[in-house]
């Protein structure tokens, strides 16, 4: 004669179709993402961080040098002015600030960077007065060619 209801609460699932839920895991997508955008940017920044005073270096077939540790750099810009780890310096006191610089000593390796324009002479000067106090391990830096 009716139709009966039902007055449970339970609302009734049709068969085959699945419930959805609230997903509790992370999405870790954009996390990615953001981490290889950050490593590709330092990775593009870190060699601009390496020297300080601006220099038209000469180019060279010889390759790359594998630095470890932040080495003792001297450079001699266009005006024969000389520099100590981004600090003008009078040739009179480079090697004592050299010295100071080193920690393993006479050991440690210095490298010389100067530009183009500096008359040879000048750069043996610097070279010779290092090489004098004991620094057996001076390495001319230069830039490597462009094919």
């Amino acid at each position: 004669m009716g139709m009966s209801v039902s007055s449970g609460g339970a609302a009734r699932r049709r068969r085959g179709v699945p419930r959805y839920r609230a997903m509790a895991d992370i999405n870790m997508t954009p996390f990615i993402d953001v981490m290889l955008v950050l490593l590709i940017i330092f990775m593009v920044a870190a060699p601009l961080l390496s020297s300080g005073v601006p220099i038209d270096l000469p180019s060279t077939r010889a390759g790359e040098l594998n630095i470890d540790k932040k080495p003792v750099a001297v450079a001699i810009n266009d005006n024969g002015e000389i520099f100590l780890m981004d600090q003008k310096i009078e040739i009179s006191q480079l090697v004592e600030a050299v010295k100071a610089q080193a920690k393993d000593g006479v050991d440690e390796r210095v490298y010389v960077r100067a530009a183009k324009a500096v008359p040879y002479g000048r750069v043996a000067e610097v070279m010779s007065d290092l090489t004098a106090a004991g620094f057996k391990k001076v390495a001319l830096v230069t830039q490597q060619e462009k094919k």
